[in-house]
């Protein structure tokens, strides 16, 4: 393939073409020069844009996602019983699916009856924008045959009981969904996704590479559920399943460490202010250090890395002390280094920040976030030395930032992602905590798995931006068109 007419470097307006071969940059001439087409290679016009890094989507939950996209957005409800006034108003009946309230903040609490009273009878299921809370109505849960006194679910319960409802959509068309999700992934650019579906992944996609072949290249991750059949398997963290063309690779164990900041079971070391529930006001520890130390290094024996899910401040230090104590014993030869990965870290102890670069784990962060949960975090974590979303923090000391959406929780798209992370504002007000901005070149590296500009020998994972990320608005970010998207050397995207 020979992709022409394209700025290698985006500060310069001197236009390269550059070859591709199979899965790799092979050919790039110098600026202002052109390379001769070979016959029969496919010849793609840049127009003139910015040719970076593919964007890696690290953090996505592609079923949840491509449901959540046929689901009633509710995300205006400004509390529980607007929110079953928008139900209501939709002239939803049967099965009722919505998704993305935020009731941090709400004066209301969702309940059981507010469905039922609104919607008699009716089989209704909320799923909160975090993915942390899941509100049922008494039909739906007769139908999957549990009861609750509220009928509200958080954390784990609520992966279970949103686990449960998917299950009711069958898995052929579950996958044709989750396919056609990945054909929007590629027109925002993403090249590569990592999965944290609670599901057994690597089953899953190697289901769906044999049906239909993703736009996106696909790392799937395993959970506690399915660790015992995933080492049986002989799967390792970066391998490649067979009969995927080098699409699909295993991924790491996903583990909870705590819960979220707008259900206010983060984990932190400071109390929630009007905490009610003595035994919750500090947010809930989901697994202790012995049982995080043991499903590490049980991972770990099989050359699978870990990837745990942590916000508040008290999890991070938990966290961080099971990779210290990991790191130990895989110096000591008990098993092999796998490095690893901390989800999200969104709220962080000065003390501990240095730590993510001395054990070499990833902060994997959500730049959406930090705009979308400003008002709540500077409401309930308000007060507090740990500091918030702390990209530049994280940056300055030293850790590898990945960026990833945690879709359907934000939109997977590393336009906005970027800007988030270099504007830290979203909506005109002033940037929140300015001082924990990154520059440009690092949040580019950031969406782009890590990788920092396109050179001979680099993966066949590209994107074309028709403007350079350097020079436009923090709005014109958001919205720059995306002229060309190749991952593994297949175009996946061209721009109109």
């Amino acid at each position: 393939m020979l992709v022409q007419r394209v700025r290698v470097d985006p500060a310069r307006d001197a236009l390269s073409d550059v070859r591709i071969t199979g899965d790799t940059v092979t050919e790039i001439s110098r600026p202002g020069e052109r390379l001769p087409s070979i016959t029969g290679e496919d010849v793609v016009d840049g127009r003139g844009g910015v040719l970076l890094p593919g964007f890696v989507d690290g953090h996505v939950h592609m079923a949840q996602w491509a449901l959540a996209r046929r689901r009633f957005d509710v995300g205006a409800a400004t509390g529980a019983r607007h929110l079953v006034d928008l139900l209501v108003a939709s002239g939803a009946t049967g099965d009722v699916r919505a998704q993305g309230f935020r009731g941090a903040l709400w004066a209301d609490a969702p309940h059981k009856d507010l469905l039922e009273s609104a919607l008699p009878g009716v089989s209704v299921a909320v799923t909160s924008m975090d993915l942390h809370t899941v509100w049922l109505s008494p039909a739906m849960m007769s139908e999957l045959g549990v009861d609750h006194p509220t009928g509200v679910f958080r954390d784990h319960e609520a992966i279970a009981m949103g686990s449960a409802i998917d299950a009711r959509v069958g898995s052929d068309v579950l996958d044709g969904y989750i396919c056609d999700g990945t054909v929007d992934l590629a027109a925002r650019g993403v090249t590569e996704v990592l999965d944290f579906e609670f599901d057994d992944n690597i089953t899953a996609w190697t289901r769906r590479f044999a049906a239909r072949e993703p736009a996106v290249r696909v790392s799937a991750s395993t959970w506690p559920t399915w660790l015992e059949q995933t080492l049986a398997a002989g799967h390792r963290t970066g391998d490649v399943a067979p009969d995927t063309g080098g699409g699909l690779r295993m991924g790491p164990l996903k583990i909870m460490a705590d819960g979220s900041l707008n259900t206010r079971t983060a984990c932190c070391h400071d109390a929630y202010p009007d905490s009610v529930d003595e035994e919750e006001s500090h947010g809930l520890l989901l697994v202790d250090h012995e049982e995080l130390v043991r499903l590490m290094t049980r991972a770990a024996a099989g050359h699978i890395a870990s990837a745990v899910h942590a916000i508040g401040d008290r999890a991070n230090t938990v966290v961080l002390d099971a990779f210290e104590t990991v790191r130990d014993s895989a110096a000591a030869g008990l098993h092999p280094p796998v490095g690893g990965r901390v989800e999200h870290a969104q709220q962080v102890r000065p003390e501990d920040l240095d730590r993510f670069a001395e054990l070499g784990v990833v902060a994997s962060v959500q730049p959406q976030h930090a705009v979308t949960d400003r008002d709540v975090a500077d409401t309930l974590w308000r007060g507090r030395r740990s500091r918030a979303y702390p990209y530049g923090s994280l940056h300055s000391h030293g850790a590898r930032l990945q960026f990833g959406s945690d879709a359907p929780v934000s939109p997977p798209d590393p336009r906005s992602a970027i800007a988030d992370a270099v504007f830290r504002t979203d909506d005109g007000r002033p940037s929140w905590t300015p001082a924990e901005a990154v520059p440009m070149d690092v949040a580019l590296a950031a969406a782009s798995g890590g990788r920092s500009g396109v050179s001979i020998g680099s993966p066949a994972d590209l994107v074309v931006l028709a403007e350079s990320p350097y020079v436009v608005s923090n709005a014109d970010l958001r919205a720059v068109p995306v002229v060309l998207t190749v991952s593994g050397g297949r175009v996946t995207h061209r721009g109109h």
